[in-house]
Formats: structure tokens, C-alpha cells, sequence
């Protein structure tokens, strides 16, 4: 079975199983729900800020916080790519099918970024979309894609998205348990980086490649001082996920099912 022929096939998958659909939807809906809560709120408090924060006022970073929720469902999506097959015993007739390990594998990721990167981009611009009106509706300052940095914001959060995929997927084939890579995925993105500021200095700037530090500050249009290099700690973070992939198709390679 040829590389395309496999893609299609792990396409057949992933749409004909309803959990796709209604995590999808589940993405979607809680997306821009946190993002009308998000903009609603900080624009009926914009008249209240100071001039400090005024300074500092972020449109665009204000209605892409839907990330924050929308990276763990991407996560759940991309871990169970892998292992609901483990969990089902599907995986033997699929190896059965695709005797070549690394080009299931290859196409497992490769279908799980290219999903990943389109649902984050268009949950992005939409999260953008709505956040702008209600900013608008409430008075406050508000943002257009064509303003300087907010479409690399915008695209930014995208790929941040694929990424956090991208890193679930290999959580999933390396631990080959839903509740155990879920786990772990929450405490990559949420844990270690709230006890961030308990560890030596050395090892929080080493953080600063970590998801939802360095990386997510992509999608802010006003500059952080602590993160001035945001799509650089991105890459970073990019490089770090590519290695937990990596680990994953040696493992998947070695193991029995």
C-alpha cells in the first residue's frame, strides 16, 4: 500500500468516527464561546483601565484566547488518532493492512497536522472575527486583520494549535493510553508552566520554549518584554515537540501491539 493510498485510508478513519465530529464541534463552539466571554467582559472594562494598561491594550491577543481551551481539544483529537485503535484492538488489523510501521505512523501525523492546521486557522479567524465586533459593540479599541501584526497573530495561532496536535499524537503513541497521554498533555500545558516561577532561572528560560509560554505568545500584536523573540521560542517549541514525535515512531517501530 502506497504512502497516499494509506493517507486515504486514515481519512476514512478519522471522519467516519463520530468523535471527530463532536470534538470538532465541541472546538468550535467553546472556542468562541471564551472568546464572546473573553471580548464582552474586558471591553465593558476597558473605561475602567488605567492609562498603563490602556498602553497596552491588545485587541487581537484579547479575542484569540479561545487557545487556551482549543489546544486541549486539538490535543484530544490528535491522541486519539492513535489510541483508540490500541484501546479497540484495531491497531493489528491495521498493521495488518500497513505492515510498513513508519509510514502508518507518517500518516497518522501528517492527517492529524494538516486537520489541526485548518480547523485552528479558521477557529482563529472566526475567534478574531467575533472578538473584533463585540470590542466594537462595547466601544472599545478594536483591531482589523489588515493592522501591523495582527494576521501573523492570527496565522500564529494556527500553527500553534498544529503544534500542540502534533505533540498529542506522539504523546499518544508513546504512552498508547487516552487517559494517560491526556494526562501528560495537561501537564505540559497547564502544570509545568503554572510553577513556572519555582524553578532556578536557569530552567525557566529553558520555559520559555515551553507550550503556552514562549510559544503562544505568538499571538499577541503588543510586544511582551519577557518574551521578545516570539516566534523564535515557537520554533523552539516546535523542535521539542518534533523529538517527542520522533521518540514515538522508534517505540512504535520496536513494540509489539
Amino acid at each position: 500500500m502506497s504512502f497516499a493510498n494509506t493517507l486515504h485510508a486514515e481519512w476514512i478513519k478519522l471522519r467516519s468516527v463520530r468523535s471527530t465530529w463532536y470534538t470538532l464541534a465541541c472546538l468550535v463552539v467553546v472556542g468562541l464561546g471564551i472568546t464572546a466571554l473573553a471580548a464582552s467582559a474586558s471591553g465593558a472594562g476597558y473605561p475602567d483601565l488605567s492609562p498603563e494598561d490602556k498602553a497596552v491594550w491588545d485587541p487581537t491577543s484579547l479575542s484569540l484566547r479561545s487557545y487556551i481551551v482549543a489546544q486541549l481539544v486539538i490535543g484530544v483529537l490528535g491522541i486519539l488518532v492513535v489510541t483508540s485503535e490500541f484501546a479497540t484492538g484495531l491497531m493489528q488489523t491495521t498493521l495488518n493492512a500497513t505492515p510498513r510501521r513508519s509510514r502508518l505512523l507518517a500518516a497518522k501525523v501528517a492527517l492529524t497536522t494538516a486537520v489541526a492546521v485548518v480547523v485552528g486557522e479558521v477557529l482563529m479567524v472566526a475567534a478574531f472575527t467575533l472578538g473584533q465586533l463585540i470590542l466594537a459593540a462595547r466601544d472599545a479599541p478594536h483591531a482589523s486583520l489588515g493592522d501591523p501584526g495582527v494576521l501573523p497573530a492570527v496565522l500564529g495561532g494556527g500553527l500553534y494549535l498544529a503544534a500542540i496536535g502534533l505533540l498529542a499524537i506522539g504523546l499518544g503513541t508513546i504512552l498508547r493510553s487516552t487517559a494517560g497521554a491526556l494526562a501528560t498533555l495537561v501537564g505540559i500545558v497547564f502544570i509545568v508552566p503554572g510553577f513556572g516561577g519555582l524553578f532556578p532561572d536557569w530552567l525557566q528560560k529553558v520555559l520559555l520554549f515551553w507550550p503556552t509560554q514562549g510559544g503562544a505568545a505568538v499571538l499577541a500584536t503588543v510586544p511582551d518584554p519577557d518574551l521578545p523573540h516570539p516566534w523564535l521560542y515557537l520554533g523552539g517549541m516546535s523542535l521539542g515537540i518534533v523529538a517527542v514525535v520522533a521518540a514515538g515512531f522508534v517505540l512504535f517501530r520496536r513494540r509489539d501491539v
